[in-house]
């Protein structure tokens, strides 16, 4: 089915539109699990009534998780809207994944520091930037050099989930720690562009058509590449891309361990930390929705609930547009408290 006709277009008209290569693999994912449920029948045949049938499947046989059965909503409401052009309108009852009710992970400063005596290097500073800049592991691995800011101690984050950037803060101990780091990186670099073989690195949609140069600069460099190569997904051409997701979370979880970290815990939890111990000094929750790049307030209360919030923080009152005019330091990473 991947070298389907079909298929091939839902891809062109993703690429054509910038979806990420993340959301583009997650929907033909779901696409083609949709048209297999269906015996291989064209989607053009199917009716909305066929769609509530897959999704209910995916809630009741395979027991999918709320949030996984939304990504196949959207995947599939994308299809029928984008490809097909015939949205699908109200779909008929569908049997709903259940959501469930469990609050996140999240670390006490003891156990924060205990966790990064364990960690070192790379990962060391990858774990700074989690806990100490509020970042999704994903987002921390395709930081591109341009992204930092060391005059302003900020970062910016370049297509993160909904496909937005933002801007969030960078904490007195990542500086430290990436300063020291880019050094290293930039002889790397310079290593690198003095090879005739070196074809640079990945970069974003169709921008190498544009500017040739850019596979080349520093700026665009990863500022945790991977030491292997790996083909351009349109071209093939073998370039520098990030390091992987669960190889930096592999070795995460060995310091949990080490720290004797015994509640349920992952990579995320330095960011639910984050936001968690920003509320406990004193900053408000539209701050913390700013800077974890959540689109509703809503979406950050339900993270953190009312009842584990001081009443006073539930009511906020600036947003962190007016924080960051008054300046760079104006919000402290709780790192830098420790």
């Amino acid at each position: 089915m991947g070298k389907s006709p079909f298929i091939n277009s839902i891809r062109n008209i993703m690429r054509a539109n910038h979806y990420s290569f993340q959301t583009e693999k997650s929907y033909l994912y779901w696409i083609k699990d949709f048209i297999r449920f269906h015996q291989l029948e064209h989607p053009q045949n199917l009716s909305a009534k066929d769609v509530s049938s897959y999704l209910s499947y995916l809630a009741v046989d395979r027991n999918v998780s709320r949030n996984t059965q939304n990504q196949a909503l959207n995947a599939l409401v994308f299809l029928y809207k984008n490809v097909i052009g015939n949205p699908l309108g109200n779909l008929p009852s569908i049997s709903r994944s259940k959501k469930p009710e469990r609050l996140p992970t999240v670390f006490s400063r003891e156990e924060i520091v205990r966790i990064f005596s364990h960690l070192h290097g790379d990962y060391k500073i990858i774990a700074s930037l989690l806990y100490g800049s509020g970042l999704r592991i994903s987002e921390a691995l395709r930081l591109r050099v341009k992204d930092i800011s060391f005059d302003t101690h900020t970062l910016i984050v370049r297509s993160s989930k909904g496909n937005k950037d933002r801007v969030t803060l960078l904490s007195d101990t990542s500086f430290s720690l990436l300063r020291s780091h880019l050094d290293s990186r930039k002889l790397e670099y310079q290593d690198l562009k003095s090879s005739s073989n070196w074809n640079g690195v990945h970069l974003p949609k169709a921008l190498g058509k544009k500017y040739p140069q850019a596979y080349f600069h520093w700026g665009w460099q990863y500022v945790f590449a991977s030491k292997n190569l790996s083909p351009d997904l349109i071209t093939g051409t073998l370039r520098h891309y990030h390091r992987h997701p669960r190889a930096v979370g592999k070795v995460i979880n060995k310091a949990f361990h080490a720290a004797n970290i015994t509640k349920h815990a992952s990579s995320h939890a330095f960011r639910h930390s984050f936001a968690t111990h920003l509320l406990e000094n004193g900053y408000d929750i539209r701050t913390v929705q700013e800077l974890l790049g959540h689109k509703n307030v809503e979406t950050t209360q339900i993270v953190f609930p009312d009842s584990c919030l001081p009443k006073t923080l539930a009511h906020p009152c600036a947003s962190y547009s007016h924080v960051m005019n008054k300046g760079a330091n104006a919000v402290k990473s709780p790192l830098d408290h420790l």
